[in-house]
């Protein structure tokens, strides 16, 4: 009697199976939430925050230094006058102003 092979479908499951599931992982690592795709637009994302942060640290040193020139224990008179002639609109008699 002479035996006719079947395909071995069993073989056939497992490596399809095994296919699929190498695909999935392949697209979750390169498109998922924490895939190259996420981590690149993570630091994209961080290197413009840190450029925010040294803008907003400057500004702070700024305004820490304006502010410690015109606190009690350090006046410095020529910003007081600049800061009064800006907020109250004041000029000396001597000046002319031109609008």
């Amino acid at each position: 009697m002479t035996r006719i092979a079947r395909p071995a479908f069993g073989t056939f499951i497992f490596f399809a199976v095994a296919f699929a599931l190498c695909v999935y992982f392949t697209f979750a690592a390169v498109q998922g939430d924490f895939g190259l795709f996420q981590r690149a637009q993570i630091d994209a994302e961080a290197r413009v925050l840190s450029l925010q942060l040294k803008d907003v640290r400057a500004d702070v040193a700024r305004m820490e230094n304006l502010t410690h020139r015109l606190s009690d224990d350090f006046l410095d008179l020529d910003l007081l006058d600049e800061q009064a002639r800006k907020i109250l609109g004041m000029v000396r008699s001597d000046e002319i102003v031109v609008r």
